[in-house]
């Protein structure tokens, strides 16, 4: 079992300050900014051109294709490179074929980040969104709905979705992931879900602009490339052809750069070191507890699932917000829901989840 502290030093910025909102921006690892730091120094003193260049791009690409593989529990090929969650989600919705009068059933805690693009849907298409309570999406199922889009876990307060509910309904699964990969355990065939759409810079602790999208081998071919470009090309050489590249890098986000390639890599390494099962499980544990001495102190505590977000209610968030601040503890708001949350990560320690409840007021 890796040691707690010491993968809690990793993370510069922590000792400075208590840093409770991964599920906004992951804290960078040291690592990660020393890979970020060698990789842009090596472009600017040689250059970016030449077959060696390109080449090296490219493996870096495959490489971090193949990371990101890992962590969803899928093969690389079922993976396209993105810049964000909404890009993937982006690319699902504007590649399905949506017609007039069909349905796509969400939740009521879900982020812009997936209602925009469903309004873009629905605007465009004519397509229907039915939003119903987070927990009742499974029951909103009906013969009219041709897709369920909806977080795995509520960015408001860490509730899990019931995906095995969702596959027994039949209807295609598209889930927003901001809050689970890298946060909980993630198999997405053994959820069955149709594609999954992820960010790179929250749990999994990488830059900005970094993600990915799993697609269902079987699905793949339902999707028109919304946005084409020489990767998403069979041959190069025939592009007006638009013959697609096999798999799902069809849909990649332009070609992968390597500085995102490189810092993406060193925070996945450095989780892969401690082990995923060792991430998780102490993420949740640290979570769960806090949530239980919230609640011990007479707070309003938000329905949580086994995860690592926990959210209270606040009279003023915003003030409440940058109270803690002041005391070097750093949480977000939720400003629909009247609410403060804060994101427990494996780095996080006891202590300073102890004082969080200290500080803490209703």
């Amino acid at each position: 079992m890796p040691d707690a502290a010491a993968f809690r030093a990793q993370f510069p910025v922590l000792e400075r300050i208590s840093y409770l909102n991964a599920g906004t921006e992951g804290p960078v690892p040291r690592a990660a900014a020393e890979a970020a730091h060698a990789r842009l120094e090596l472009e600017a003193h040689e250059g970016r051109s030449g077959r060696a260049y390109f080449e090296g791009v490219r493996e870096l690409g495959m490489r971090l294709r193949a990371g990101y593989a890992r962590v969803v529990g899928c093969d690389p090929t079922e993976l396209a490179l993105t810049g964000s969650t909404t890009d993937g989600v982006n690319t699902v919705l504007s590649g399905l074929d949506l017609r007039y009068g069909e349905e796509i059933v969400t939740s009521d805690e879900e982020h812009p980040g997936l209602l925009a693009p469903l309004g873009l849907a629905r605007r465009r298409h004519g397509v229907k969104v039915r939003v119903v309570p987070f927990a009742e999406v499974p029951a909103a199922v009906s013969p009219r709905t041709r897709l369920v889009a909806c977080s795995h876990v509520s960015w408001v307060g860490g509730q899990v979705m019931d995906v095995a509910a969702l596959r027994r309904t039949g209807v295609a699964i598209l889930l927003d992931a901001a809050q689970g990969l890298g946060a909980v355990p993630v198999d997405v065939h053994a959820l069955g879900c149709d594609y999954y759409a992820c960010s790179g810079q929250k749990w999994l602790c990488g830059p900005e602009g970094s993600g990915c999208l799993y697609v269902r081998p079987e699905r793949l071919e339902e999707l028109v490339i919304p946005w084409p470009g020489f990767g998403s090309l069979a041959s190069s050489d025939r592009a007006l052809a638009l013959e697609p590249a096999p798999g799902a890098a069809r849909l990649d986000h332009g070609f992968a750069p390597g500085l995102r390639s490189a810092w993406a890599l060193a925070s996945l390494e450095l989780f892969e070191q401690a082990g995923w099962t060792w991430v998780h499980d102490r993420a949740a544990t640290l979570a769960d507890r806090l949530a239980a001495h919230l609640a011990e102190r007479g707070l309003e505590v938000a329905p949580r699932g086994r995860s690592t977000l926990v959210s209270w209610r606040v009279a003023d968030p915003q003030s409440e917000m940058e109270r803690l601040a002041g005391h070097g503890v750093i949480v977000r708001t939720i400003p629909a829901f009247g609410m403060l949350r804060a994101s427990v990560g494996a780095w996080c320690s006891e202590e300073e989840l102890e004082r969080l409840v200290s500080l803490a007021a209703g």
